[in-house]
């Protein structure tokens, strides 16, 4: 059975340059991937890259919940016991400040276009008519967030060139869980009850099988 936790944390020691300097400094990055070849695969294609933080993230928001649901009775005075749904996928909300204000160049444009290319399927993807973005990890040093899909990408720009070309800004990316486990394919997957063999011998009924 899986962990619910968000992160896989290995215990990775600080490198460092040298005795007594400090820490080397370890950016973060998000590990782009080729969604799999097959549609019911959960494993991840080659590399496609990635985008590399230009300042790691202040902060990072992880949540996790499980659906749950009530069947109302018309008239009670009491709520009805809720029913255990699931567990919703985990979702990894961070944000990138981007800069280019020293060379006011069109780097954070092309970083952005890289961030909106993992909301559409890749080209490869869509010639095979699967049409599916690429899957996408968080690491940062000894920390690895779980795979994920690109939900969605904001960037509020803050800074331009006298021509209007943004030279700054900070983008929103959200991300959502891949399912790590696949549930039956029918009602009966995983029952015990379904596990069980008959042989079908002369005179047999379904009313009979089925007692």
């Amino acid at each position: 059975m899986s962990s619910p936790n968000g992160f896989t944390a290995a215990a990775v020691a600080p490198s460092t340059n040298g005795a007594g300097a400090r820490p080397t400094l370890q950016h973060a990055v998000l590990d782009l991937r080729d969604p799999p070849v097959g549609k019911t695969s959960l494993q991840p294609g080659a590399s496609r890259g990635q985008i590399e933080f230009q300042f790691n993230p202040k902060e990072l928001t992880i949540a996790k919940s499980a659906k749950w649901e009530r069947n109302a009775q018309k008239g009670s005075k009491k709520s009805a016991v809720p029913q255990y749904g699931g567990p919703e996928p985990s979702k990894l909300t961070l944000e990138m400040f981007l800069d280019a204000s020293a060379k006011q160049d069109d780097a954070v444009v092309k970083t952005v276009e890289k961030l909106f290319q993992c909301c559409v399927p890749t080209d490869e993807s869509h010639e095979k008519k699967m049409g599916t973005p690429p899957w996408v990890v968080f690491r940062w040093g000894g920390i690895t967030s779980f795979t994920a899909y690109v939900k969605s990408v904001s960037v509020k720009y803050t800074l331009f060139t006298a021509a209007g070309v943004p030279i700054r800004g900070i983008a929103t990316v959200n991300l959502e869980e891949i399912a790590g486990e696949q549930g039956g394919q029918n009602p009966t997957s995983g029952a015990l009850a379904a596990r069980s063999v008959h042989t079908v011998g002369a005179g047999d009924t379904l009313q009979s099988l089925a007692a």
